[in-house]
């Protein structure tokens, strides 16, 4: 099985449909196309183009313009401790990417959330605060990005 390798290439030096199936894909992701069908046409590409690049061409993103977080926090085997853990994160703004708790074990549920944080209201520093001052939450140990 062949390994993907992937480049970073510059887009003026590619064919001008690469950056049209990016448009396309962002008009169905937007929900500003109802179809595959449409959101190829808005973008000026074939439906036949759109489906040969899509699961091959990807915008990038660099560290600076989506902030991504993941917090490794252990909590108390309770009702409501994640869903308040959740809710601080909605309070200011950051977008859940993913969540896994594992199964408790000793009253004690092992917790990983990523997050987008680019966009909060307040500091990263004020948001671990308000995690940890949570009742229930025992620590909040490795995080990472930035």
């Amino acid at each position: 099985m062949q390994k993907n390798t992937f480049l970073l290439v510059d887009q003026d030096v590619l064919p001008s449909v690469f950056p049209k199936v990016i448009q396309a894909k962002e008009y169905l992701r937007n929900n500003q196309a109802s179809s595959t069908a449409q959101a190829a046409r808005m973008a000026g590409i074939s439906r036949s183009v759109f489906y040969k690049y899509k699961d091959a061409v990807y915008p990038y993103r660099d560290k600076h313009s989506d902030s991504l977080i993941t917090i490794q926090a252990v909590l108390s085997d309770k009702p409501g401790v994640l869903m308040a853990m959740v809710s601080e994160f909605y309070s200011v703004d950051a977008n859940i990417l993913t969540i896994h708790q594992n199964i408790p074990t000793n009253g004690r549920a092992f917790v990983s959330i990523s997050a987008r944080i680019d966009q909060i209201n307040g500091s990263l520093e004020e948001l671990l605060s308000r995690l940890r001052t949570l009742d229930g939450v025992l620590s909040i140990g490795d995080i990472a990005g930035e």
